[in-house]
């Protein structure tokens, strides 16, 4: 190989590359580091961890020790907060976490105007008591004692609050089957409730009906009827539904038949009939003819 084959080759130099060394100088510096930085992070979260069990051991040390201090009771307007407070108060004093609720809820169930009610237990020793209360929705008489009839067919006893909050309750009449339920309260038959209630249903719905009609008759054999505070005319509506329509019946004939031939022209109006609609006129008092001669 010539002298200047040789020079050309020498460009290609064995020598380290100043960026290249500089690298891998760093490189190999960057490992402890990287290293040192995983330790740091896993002592902190060492020592979180540590302080976590530790507050919640002292937590849970501290919650054992809580005793219950008194009873909030919330949303009641027909129950009063005494009734309920004075079925809990034997559980004041004990441990907060010991107490079961569903026992407390056990305690309360048999107040008449109590539907459900949910029970929590605060931090500072109150147990809060959030009452659902029954929706009375008509009233009858049973046994000579006035009733109210909630949306599920219980009875509960007359008291002001309710006659206060419902003060035109329709009033239902001819409630033969009665049970008492697991509660302790009597409830009405099945099929009675929900007759009570579609017919409700359809008369809030009405524009007059619902203003004229103040009592609601259970009979058998498809013979339900209602009645007015003005007329002793029994509408005969039936026990089979489509109130809507027959209501609506009842407030043209009314308007149209009853407010102009008085309200004692009828004996019976039957409103069960498509399209059509019988009447009964009164019957007349048999006045005795006298014999003699």
């Amino acid at each position: 190989m010539s002298d200047s084959e040789y020079r050309e080759n020498s460009q290609y130099s064995f020598e380290p590359d100043a960026r290249g060394a500089s690298e891998k100088a760093h490189g190999t510096n960057s490992v402890p580091a990287k290293s040192g930085s995983r330790v740091a992070r896993l002592f902190i979260f060492v020592i979180v961890l540590a302080a976590l069990v530790a507050l919640a051991s002292y937590a849970s040390r501290w919650k054992k020790g809580i005793l219950v201090r008194g009873f909030v009771v919330d949303d009641v307007s027909m129950i009063s907060e005494r009734e309920i407070v004075s079925r809990l108060i034997e559980f004041k004093g004990r441990n907060l976490e010991q107490l079961d609720a569903k026992e407390l809820k056990k305690r309360i169930s048999t107040i008449p105007y109590l539907r459900d009610a949910e029970i929590s237990k605060e931090l500072n020793g109150i147990v809060r008591v959030r009452v659902f209360e029954r929706e009375p929705v008509a009233i009858t008489v049973i046994d000579g004692e006035q009733m109210a009839i909630d949306r599920e067919g219980f009875l509960l006893p007359e008291k002001r609050e309710m006659v206060d909050r419902y003060p035109k309750l329709l009033k239902v009449e001819g409630i033969t089957r009665l049970q008492v339920a697991g509660n302790g309260l009597r409830q009405l038959d099945r099929h009675d409730v929900d007759l009570i209630r579609h017919f409700l249903t359809a008369l809030l719905q009405t524009e007059y009906a619902s203003l004229l009609v103040s009592e609601f008759h259970l009979e058998g054999n498809n013979m339900a009827w209602c009645i007015t505070a003005h007329s002793p005319i029994r509408f005969i509506v039936g026990n089979d539904g489509n109130y809507k329509e027959k209501l609506k019946k009842f407030e043209i004939f009314w308007k149209k038949v009853v407010s102009k031939k008085g309200f004692d022209s009828y004996e019976t109006v039957d409103l069960r009939f498509r399209d059509r609609i019988f009447t009964r006129d009164p019957v007349s008092p048999v006045v005795p003819q006298d014999a003699s001669l």
